[in-house]
Parts: C-alpha cells; structure tokens; sequence
C-alpha cells in the first residue's frame, strides 16, 4: 500500500502526464513540480524515481516553450543517472528519448539522432530488438530522416516499427 504521500505523488504525475497527453504543456508544469517536490523529500534528491518526474518536465517546458528549464530538468535527470551505477537500461533509454526529442525541439538533428540511437540500444538490451519499447526510438529517428528526405533510411525506420 502507498503512503498518503506516495499516493499525492502518483496523482499529481498522472495528471501531469494527462496534460502532457493533451497537448497543454504549461498545465502539467504545476502538477509536476508538486510530485518533484513530494518526491524528493520522500526518496532524496538524487533517487532514481525523481528521472520520470524530471523527464516528463522537460517534455512539458519544451512544449510550453522554456528551452531552458527543458535543458535544465534534462541535466538533473542526467546527473542522477551518472550518479546511479545501478540504473538500468531501461531509465538510460528514456533518458537518451527525452534528449533527443529535445534535441529535435532544438534543430540539432545529429545529436537527436545520437541520443535516439542509444535509446534504440538500451531499450533493446533492456527489452528485446522486437519490442515496443523499442519502437518510439525507430519512429522519431525515421521522422528525422524523413524531414531530410532521406526516404530509404526513413523507410527502412518505419518498416521497424
């Protein structure tokens, strides 16, 4: 069973990611930044669980048009990784996604690439090649190629999804 507080973080997530889901990105901010906190004084500031709080903030300020609290809660998410030998692949592929989705919002398309080629690794390390996990990082990259009319790789990215 969760604690009240426990179930105060997990509420205020789920809505976050609602908004998030519907397209209102500055209305998820608030939302996420209650369960950040709550979390942290819960688990630590350095605790694995705060990586999707942070990861879906910076989703959130990309959409709402804050690069640079994007680039912040991405940073924070990337310090706690490096700071956690034992984190899994499975948190280092969404890490890897939210950089590249960033790094797409941003026009750096090699390094979206990069970040979402290591997603496509670690989630298949973590998953299985075959498995849905997999799939987000196959589609973000075709749509990149695809925008480059670079339809054969486009293509072959799409057929893996």
């Amino acid at each position: 069973l969760f604690s009240p507080q426990e179930s105060l973080i997990a509420v205020a997530l789920s809505r976050a990611q609602c908004f998030v889901w519907a397209g209102q990105p500055l209305e998820a901010i608030p939302a996420a930044l209650q369960a950040l906190r709550s979390s942290s004084r819960l688990l630590g500031p350095a605790s694995l669980r705060l990586l999707p709080i942070y990861l879906l903030l910076a989703e959130a300020s990309t959409g709402a048009g804050r690069p640079r609290q994007a680039a912040k809660y991405l940073s924070q998410a990337q310090w706690i990784v490096l700071q956690s030998p034992d984190c899994s692949a499975a948190l280092q592929s969404k890490l890897h996604r939210g950089l590249g989705l960033f790094s797409i919002a941003e026009g750096n398309l090699d390094q979206a690439l990069y970040h979402l080629a290591n997603d496509v690794y670690l989630a298949a390390a973590e998953f299985g090649l075959n498995s849905i996990e997999v799939s987000g990082g196959y589609f973000h990259m075709a749509n990149i190629f695809f925008h480059q009319n670079k339809m054969d790789a486009a293509n072959s990215l799409y057929t893996e999804v």
